[in-house]
């Protein structure tokens, strides 16, 4: 299932949440979006999401505030957070996010070959190991 707004998508997978994003994000994105991860959370508990920054332009301020509440509210629900993009504030920023998640943060320089598809693998990494076991 992918969910399309503007020149975001979101695309659904089991318990991965795959978020493309470019531009700027806007509280009508998060208004999109957040009932999507809310059920996803609901169904299957702890989910991870890749994210992956193309052109990312950072948030509204409203878009940062709804942002702060998203990680507040689900701070233990995410197991991984891989975060792909080409800028060096980007992987700042997901330096700055560990301390408001209790998931796994890592990210991937999208300018360096292979790597997003490296953060899918990582991403699903601990899935393929369950179901290799059951």
């Amino acid at each position: 299932m992918t969910v399309e707004f503007k020149n975001k998508e979101l695309v659904d997978e089991e318990n991965l949440i795959y978020l493309k994003i470019t531009g700027k994000l806007t509280t009508q994105d998060f208004d999109s979006f957040t009932p999507i991860m809310d059920q996803k959370i609901e169904k299957y508990g702890k989910v991870s999401m890749l994210v992956e920054l193309n052109d990312f332009h950072g948030w509204t301020a409203g878009a940062a505030w709804e942002d702060a509440k998203l990680d507040l509210k689900h701070y233990s629900d995410f197991e991984k957070i891989a975060i792909v993009g080409d800028k060096s504030w980007e992987k700042g920023l997901a330096i700055f996010s560990k301390p408001f998640t209790a998931a796994k943060v890592r990210y991937f320089n999208a300018n360096e070959e292979g790597k997003l598809e490296e953060a899918k693998g990582w991403i699903k990494e601990n899935k393929a190991k369950q179901a290799a076991c059951a």
